[in-house]
């Protein structure tokens, strides 16, 4: 089973009143490490999941440790929790070392965009999303 990391930089806009990260901006961290990720399905022609049409179909996050402001990028660690022929469900720890700041899931379906409807995953989706299938759930 493999894991995807991406280094995510923490940007002074992402804090709030309180001088830590705001929580929707731990869904942007997210959806640049997704998109890091999925990248990788078709690096050359840029990548498939996305250029077939894919929506978010759930979120959810658990705050573990509150996050400030630094000039070193936070770890987000992903992998596969669960594959299905029309969803695909990636989890996530935002972290360093063993101090997890939150940990997350985000369902995603295909999605045909011309037809204006779910699709099935392709055989080259689910193929790539096998390799990082670990069943391990982020939230519980």
């Amino acid at each position: 089973m493999a894991r995807h990391s991406y280094f995510c930089p923490i940007r002074w806009s992402d804090m709030d009143v309180y001088g830590i990260v705001n929580n929707v901006s731990f869904l942007r961290y997210l959806e640049e490490a997704r998109v890091d990720f999925i990248f990788r399905m078709a690096p050359t022609e840029g990548d498939a999941f996305f250029r077939d049409g894919s929506v978010v179909v759930e979120h959810r996050i658990r705050y573990r440790r509150q996050l400030v402001h630094r000039h070193e990028p936070v770890e987000i660690e992903m992998w596969v929790s669960d594959l299905q022929s029309a969803t695909v469900a990636i989890d996530y720890a935002v972290k360093d070392g063993d101090t997890v700041y939150a940990t997350a899931s985000t369902t995603m379906a295909p999605f045909d965009y011309t037809a204006g409807r779910p699709r099935r995953l392709t055989d080259e989706e689910t193929r790539f999303f096998e390799k990082y299938l670990d069943g391990t759930l982020a939230v519980g």
